[in-house]
């Protein structure tokens, strides 16, 4: 019996050695499998990180080219607005040439040398419609638009059998385009134009009326009204103006 216990000592031994060597063996393994599962995490980071800066460089190129284009329309806008401003300051010139043209009421005249001394001098004959046209077009010069439009609407009313109220009628759409109220303007000018076409003011009627519809981005008929401006006055001065409008159209 005691020669076993030196064999049984030595398994006991050569096991405990072998069950070493394999938890070395494993840990060996797991240290290369830690290893190339990093070697993959790293791998697969590094793809993911070029995928982003694809994404990344794809998404800068969009937002490129969408500010190229919002660059583009902007451009655009600002030439747009610079050529409704310029319309506008034309037209408004245009108007303000007009009212500068308005005459002013007649002022008393001298007394004549054979009035008696001392006498007043005679009072104009004015007429209660010239009388009204006169305060709305005093009003009008003012650039007081807006009382001009109920005053001149007032003179068509109380007078509409008077030439005053024709008049009253042509400086009314003169007051809405100034007010920018285009649709009133040209409601009023064509009325104006199919009411009185013998009138030394139709010719203009018809012009600002097509004024008025290039406003409210209404060119094709704004060149209606041009040509029919052009083939009813041909040899006005509002022929001219049109004939130049057209071209730009």
């Amino acid at each position: 019996m005691p020669r076993l216990l030196p064999v049984a000592a030595l398994s006991l031994l050569l096991g405990a050695c072998a069950t070493t060597s394999d938890i070395e063996q494993t840990r060996r393994e797991l240290d290369a499998a830690k290893q190339q599962t990093s070697a993959r995490l790293t791998e697969v980071e590094a793809r993911l990180s070029n995928e982003r800066l694809l994404d990344l460089v794809k998404e800068v190129a969009t937002l490129r080219s969408e500010m190229a284009a919002l660059r583009g329309q902007n451009e655009m806008l600002q030439h747009q607005q610079g050529e409704v401003l310029k319309r506008q300051n034309d037209l408004y010139a245009d108007l303000d040439l007009r009212l500068g043209k308005l005459e002013q009421p007649a002022s008393n005249p001298a007394a004549s040398g054979e009035a008696e001394a001392g006498a007043s001098p005679a009072a104009p004959l004015v007429s209660p419609a010239q009388d009204a046209l006169n305060k709305a077009l005093a009003t009008l010069r003012n650039r007081e638009f807006a009382r001009a439009v109920p005053e001149l609407k007032a003179v068509m009313d109380k007078f509409p059998a008077n030439s005053e109220a024709q008049e009253a009628s042509y400086w009314l759409g003169v007051a809405h385009t100034y007010l920018k109220q285009y649709d009133a303007a040209i409601d009023i000018h064509r009325r104006f134009a199919e009411q009185y076409p013998a009138h030394v003011r139709a010719p203009e009627a018809l012009r600002l009326m097509a004024e008025n519809q290039i406003e409210l981005q209404q060119k094709d008929q704004a060149k209606v009204t041009l040509r029919k401006l052009l083939k009813l006055y041909p040899n006005s001065a509002a022929a001219t103006k049109a004939r130049e409008r057209l071209a730009k159209l």
